[in-house]
């Protein structure tokens, strides 16, 4: 058996962020956990002795990515990879929307990945390690209400590029997940109703509706494998969670 990689996924309490933890323990990796939900994560930290550390807080902090990525050094003696995968959609049509709330999405989704990723970067070139970002179909797709939360995205995309660019020895992609039952599709269905083209809402309330949302597990166990093993070759690529590209990290 390989041994054990050491982890940070960000987002971690819930749906696909729980998903990939949950993976990656049960192959036996150290993880360091991150989200607001203490107790979610002091459960799973409990469940896994000796595997799990986290810290519970807002990722916009600005310490934040620092004593993570030291929790990880210090804890497990290295750093094989980060799972960037909090995030923030707020649908706001542009004229409706203020530049404070474009600024705190921008905050959560764009400006706090990339210092996860900046403090994890020195520890990531000792392992030639990997950066899993989760993106989303809006950034390249534009939905009515969602150019803050699809621009912000199409900023994670680029920047990731520029990584692998930049830091030959890092693997960084971004994986759009697709459509998936969690609590952002619940906020989108709740709160995208008044701002939302009528036609682009009501295929996601019919997607609920009619079982057709991915499990958390399926685009999360990709991520997860691609991120244990990453394949160097894809450095730089924006990919969907079932594209051809990643068929080797498919179930």
């Amino acid at each position: 058996m390989a041994s054990a990689k050491v982890f940070i996924v960000t987002g971690a309490s819930k749906g696909i962020g729980a998903a990939i933890a949950q993976y990656l323990l049960a192959h036996s990796h150290k993880l360091v956990l991150a989200a607001r939900s203490k107790d979610l994560l002091e459960s799973v930290q409990k469940s896994h002795p000796g595997q799990v550390k986290y810290l519970a807080g807002d990722m916009t902090s600005l310490d934040m990515p620092q004593r993570l990525t030291d929790l990880a050094v210090q804890s497990f003696g290295k750093l094989d990879g980060l799972v960037i995968n909090h995030g923030l959609l707020d649908p706001q049509t542009i004229d409706g929307s203020t530049i404070e709330g474009w600024k705190h999405l921008y905050d959560v989704n764009v400006f706090s990945c990339l210092a996860m990723a900046k403090a994890g970067i020195p520890e990531l070139r000792k392992t030639k390690g990997c950066v899993v970002w989760l993106s989303s179909g809006a950034a390249t797709k534009p939905y009515t209400a969602w150019a803050a939360y699809g621009s912000s995205k199409a900023a994670v995309n680029s920047i990731s590029t520029h990584l692998a660019v930049e830091e030959p020895d890092i693997t960084s992609i971004t994986v759009a997940p697709g459509r998936v039952n969690t609590d952002m599709q619940a906020v989108l269905r709740a709160s995208g109703k008044d701002t939302m083209n009528k036609a682009q809402y009501d295929t996601f309330v019919e997607a609920f509706e009619q079982g057709k949302l991915l499990k958390p597990e399926q685009p999360g166990h990709v991520v997860a494998k691609f991120v244990a093993g990453p394949q160097k070759d894809l450095s730089g690529q924006c990919l969907n969670w079932n594209s051809s590209e990643l068929a080797a990290y498919q179930e």
